[in-house]
């Protein structure tokens, strides 16, 4: 199986938040400018020295909890292909808000190697509803269309509650032992928020075995203090320029992520 964590190394993988697509409500109506926007952020965090790229359709707001439409899997494999072809970083998909079967085809058409989950296993109570995790149903569907391609999973998703009395730890090991994760992902309560340094700990307890990531909110100004309990992690707001969203990716801070990370 192929694996992103090549290197003995913490790696760094940089998001690719591709722009409105369409359908949703913010599109343009100009796909190559999206595509060209995409690619350039893409050389960025691999000029930066970042270990691999996730692309997600992070414009698409609002999303569904469902299965997404086929113009948004159309563009975003319109938009993985253009970056795969630029880049010689491996890649992996994200289809927000939950759509881990997209994300899997989209790994089988585009050379993908990763999938992002939001909800494996459980549920969660997001701003889109009930999320229901279907591992059952995105375990086989892998080994149907993809086999190789590792489920990156989030435990108590960022802008999500879990449903009941389910602690970290318990999800965390849940979605590994019955959900059949290849590696764990731990961020804050929302989008470039922080982790909570405990809720790492926790899961990293619970979960020796298994590579642990962090989700969101990781900068310049945190990272050392995640370095002795996760291997790696998903970094987007703050490499920005001038760290603000909206903005491209600055190859500058990239850099200096990548820096603090091999130190």
């Amino acid at each position: 199986m192929k694996s992103v964590f090549r290197t003995r190394h913490k790696i760094l993988i940089g998001v690719v938040h591709l722009r409105p697509l369409p359908g949703s409500p913010r599109w343009r109506g100009d796909l190559e400018a999206v595509i060209d926007f995409a690619v350039n952020d893409a050389h960025a965090y691999e000029h930066g020295g970042a270990h691999a790229l996730f692309i997600e359709n992070f414009g698409d707001v609002p999303f569904t909890r469902g299965c997404v439409a086929p113009e948004t899997i159309a563009a975003m494999a319109a938009a993985g292909r253009a970056i795969r072809q630029a880049v010689k970083l491996p890649v992996g998909f994200n289809v927000l808000r939950n759509d881990a079967r997209a994300a899997l085809a989209l790994c089988a058409v585009c050379g993908g190697e990763f999938i992002r989950v939001n909800v494996h296993t459980g549920a969660m109570l997001t701003d889109q509803g009930l999320i229901e995790g279907n591992a059952y149903e995105t375990l086989r569907y892998r080994q149907r269309v993809c086999p190789g391609t590792q489920i990156f999973a989030d435990v108590h998703v960022k802008h999500a509650v879990p449903l009941g009395n389910w602690t970290i730890a318990d999800a965390a090991r849940d979605t590994v032992e019955r959900g059949l994760a290849d590696a764990l992902i731990v961020s804050g309560a929302g989008t470039g928020l922080a982790t909570d340094l405990a809720d790492v700990e926790q899961v990293r307890r619970t979960c020796p075995a298994t590579k642990v990531l962090l989700g969101s909110g990781v900068s310049l100004e945190n990272i050392r203090d995640f370095l002795p309990v996760a291997d790696g992690f998903i970094v987007a707001s703050s490499l920005k320029l001038n760290g603000r969203l909206a903005n491209p990716v600055d190859p500058k801070r990239v850099a200096a992520l990548a820096r603090a990370l091999r130190a």
